[in-house]
């Protein structure tokens, strides 16, 4: 079943007859196809509007939906409307979580129906991964973690943070991606106390720690993986806080399944790190969904109460800083199961000392 099926399927679920897509991530889950546009889906049909800049990229890529070519004298709204008109539709949803006010109110007042906000259609449906999105996540880590195996036979003391990223923004380009899944964190030394440090100038030094949270696109797709790795020595200190932070994260990932609440993973990662007495230095969440977008839903933190779905994507990555000196953390991939989890990544986790 193809995403706009999924999606029209939906619709009597929540009293819609159509559903609009306006974000860029939900067009691109709905037709595979990165443009600048609108995507209407009805229980008759669907359709995808968008400019002369993109039509003809959107006719040879989008299979499933007619296609129409906005214009100063047709606009998207005209488009929208004459579809309507074609399928009787009456109550559409949008994307009430993304969707600006000024835009609603355009649409508003322009189109000939009911609008409903009804985010959580779409965001239900992305929430579940098929066979086709797990390939392309799985695609996008490899991409990933060959940069990195190429990246540790580079780094040495001397070098700045920046370069580093640099360079690892490089190599993922090189082996495929389309671009980065966010800017990459490169933190060495006391920068790494700091979970989202921007990558500086600093250069890095013997005994240093060095986190790099990095992941690229690949097919619309993103990755996501965090590994923090030794250059020249290192202390036993830090060999015990890297070993606290992996026996955390394998015990998120051992309770990861379906119907289990993303409380629960964080807490058996979060248990682990507390027991060892460093409670008070995990201050985020053990994981967030990755798909289309690089933070999606569900989340596997504290506060999310509700059952894991089987298909769900969550990153699994606890971490420890200590403020001013050096920080870990350790991030893979999982896709939730009935009786588990799969681990995407392949890269080693074991400490490694460059």
């Amino acid at each position: 079943m193809t995403h706009l099926e999924r999606i029209a399927n939906e619709l009597d679920h929540y009293g819609l007859d159509a559903m609009l897509l306006t974000s860029d991530a939900s067009c691109f889950y709905a037709t595979y196809f990165h443009g600048e546009g609108v995507t209407l889906v009805t229980k008759s049909g669907s359709f995808y509007f968008t400019d002369s800049r993109y039509i003809e990229a959107a006719e040879n890529r989008i299979r499933g939906a007619e296609i129409g070519m906005t214009e100063r004298s047709k606009p998207f709204v005209d488009w929208i409307n004459e579809s309507l008109a074609r399928t009787g539709v009456k109550t559409v949803g949008f994307e009430d979580d993304t969707m600006s006010v000024a835009s609603f109110h355009t649409y508003r007042e322009a189109l000939h129906c009911e609008l409903t906000p009804a985010a959580g259609l779409v965001r239900g449906l992305r929430a579940v991964k098929d066979a086709e999105e797990i390939r392309r996540l799985t695609d996008a880590q490899r991409v990933s973690e060959r940069a990195l195996q190429d990246l540790l036979q580079e780094i040495r003391a001397g070098q700045t943070e920046q370069e580093i990223a640099a360079r690892l923004q490089y190599l993922m380009l090189r082996y495929g991606a389309e671009r980065m899944s966010f800017d990459p964190i490169v933190a060495s030394g006391p920068n790494g106390s700091m979970p989202h440090a921007v990558p500086s100038e600093r250069q890095i030094q013997r005994g240093d720690f060095i986190t790099m949270d990095f992941g690229c696109v690949y097919e619309g797709y993103c990755s996501d993986m965090t590994r923090t790795v030794a250059v020249g020595e290192v202390s036993d200190e830090q060999r015990a806080v890297y070993d606290i932070v992996l026996r955390a994260q394998l015990a998120g990932i051992g309770a990861a399944r379906a119907g289990v609440t993303g409380a629960q993973v964080d807490g058996a990662a979060r248990q682990v790190i507390a027991d060892a007495g460093y409670g008070a230095y995990f201050g985020h969440g053990f994981g967030h969904s990755v798909g289309v977008e690089i933070h999606e839903a569900p989340n596997a933190n504290p506060t999310n109460d509700k059952p894991l779905p089987c298909g769900a994507v969550i990153s699994a990555e606890p971490g420890i800083y200590l403020p001013g000196r050096f920080g870990v953390r350790i991030e893979d991939v999982i896709v939730i199961g009935e009786d588990g989890c799969t681990d995407l990544a392949l890269a080693d986790k074991s400490l490694i000392v460059l």
